[in-house]
């Protein structure tokens, strides 16, 4: 008795680890095609709101979408470490640089590209689902959370460049500079035919 429902257990855990495993194998299939995932999002954002634009309803839902994906596009904006907390006499690892001749380094992100593409459009498929149970829609007065949701990006994304503009980075790398040789003269230099 015991055995068979170890076994059980067992077939289970397989199971589900197989499914967790094919899921990890498609998102790591779909890693280097950035631009065809956010396209992807995007149509898929779009698809929620013609849907809740034609429900009149799931306004509330909608707001939460709207003030997550906001969280989010400013934890990817957001340098891993804040020179704003940051000590200088405290070296934890790579920082953005102060002056213009410091040695280039690149913008690390809180949030990683893939990471705010994955949770975004998890987001959006659960706000979807949530469109299909008629519990979720409570009623509102949309034009008021439209117009919060709209002072509240325009309040964070003025914080967020003054935070940019006193640092001095950009949410993007430029890549390094690079130095080119001087121009070619046309000279033919032989090699040492001694050697």
């Amino acid at each position: 008795m015991e055995s068979e429902s170890t076994n059980q257990v067992s077939r289970i855990t397989r199971f589900f680890r197989r499914i967790s495993q094919v899921y990890q194998q498609l998102l790591d299939t779909w890693t280097p095609y950035s631009i065809v995932r956010w396209i992807v999002t995007v149509a898929l954002l779009a698809v929620y709101l013609v849907r809740v634009l034609l429900l009149q309803g799931w306004y509330i839902i909608t707001y939460a979408l709207g003030i997550y994906h906001l969280n989010l596009f400013i934890a990817f904006l957001t340098p891993k470490i804040d020179p704003a907390l940051h000590d200088d006499n405290f070296d934890d690892g790579p920082s953005l640089p102060t002056k213009s001749n410091e040695e280039f380094r690149p913008f690390i992100r809180r949030l990683p590209e893939f990471k705010f593409w994955y949770s975004a459009t998890k987001a959006i498929v659960v706000a979807m689902t949530c469109t299909f149970f008629e519990v979720f829609n409570i009623p509102v007065f949309w034009p008021i959370l439209l117009l919060y949701f709209i002072t509240l990006f325009c309040i964070t994304m003025k914080r967020q460049i003054k935070h940019m503009v006193r640092y001095s980075y950009l949410p993007w790398t430029r890549g390094k500079t690079i130095y080119h040789g001087k121009e070619d003269s046309g000279k033919v230099i032989q090699a040492n035919p001694d050697q």
